[in-house]
């Protein structure tokens, strides 16, 4: 209970949401995407259970993320993922589901929203354990109390999307930018980059905007144009032939 009571105590815990409200942005964005085309009920789950493990996993991986992000190459693996889950949020959504089960889309959902808020959490849950200061309880009730924040964001982003679909490609250009900038401070590339090319940490995250949004509307054309020229398809064939009995 001295811990609790103690003013230091409550600085950190105001630190603590602070750092999380900061960096929670990119969160709520990945979310918002993964579950914008679930049905409304679906949506509230996956944003409810998604937030929520994914603040359980930033716990632990507090704990063991100052001797992770020392292994070389694992911020570039992560990069290359985050790159993948952007672009397959800018693919069209599948045919409204008349066969498979619900939970199919809901866990689908929770499970990109897991991989993607792992990726991210790499560098962020340094800042998050800077605030707390070695205090376990003081991490764990700060990054609880960021759940709600992460929820409302994503909520809010989901009303915004439905609106503004601009938004959705924003949101992957958003994660495209967070990947190129991850890569470039990967241990085994960032000594290069800082002594001969610091130019590198603008472009790439430019890059990774550009990239992501361009493919992504590329590989949704090309998903999009299969679509319909299998609808057209399937139509004709269901046409009787001209001239043919009635």
């Amino acid at each position: 209970m001295g811990e609790l009571m103690s003013a230091q105590f409550w600085g950190g815990l105001m630190a603590i949401i602070g750092v999380n409200i900061v960096l929670s942005g990119d969160n709520a964005v990945v979310i918002a995407l993964a579950a914008r085309s679930l049905p409304p009920k679906q949506q509230k789950a996956a944003i409810f259970w998604g937030s929520g493990a994914a603040i359980v996993m930033r716990i632990v991986l507090t704990i063991v993320a100052v001797e992770l992000l020392r292994l070389p190459y694992l911020k570039l693996v992560g990069a290359a993922l985050l790159l993948w889950i952007a672009v397959q949020l800018l693919m069209p959504e599948e045919g409204d589901g008349d066969g498979g089960p619900e939970t199919g889309g809901l866990m689908a959902a929770i499970r990109t929203i897991l991989i993607a808020d792992l990726v991210m959490s790499l560098d962020n849950v340094i800042a998050v354990a800077a605030a707390a200061k070695g205090s376990l309880t003081l991490l764990v009730l700060g990054l609880a109390i960021s759940i709600p924040i992460v929820i409302f964001g994503s909520t809010m982003l989901l009303k915004l999307m439905d609106r503004f679909p601009i938004i959705i490609t924003m949101g992957a250009a958003l994660l495209g930018w967070v990947a190129g900038d991850m890569a470039m401070t990967d241990p085994a590339i960032r000594g290069w980059v800082d002594a001969g090319a610091a130019w590198m940490h603008t472009v790439a995250p430019a890059a990774g905007a550009i990239s992501v949004v361009a493919v992504g509307k590329w590989l949704a054309g090309r998903a999009t144009a299969r679509h319909e020229s299998g609808a057209t398809a399937d139509l004709a064939r269901a046409e009787p032939p001209a001239g043919g009995a009635t």
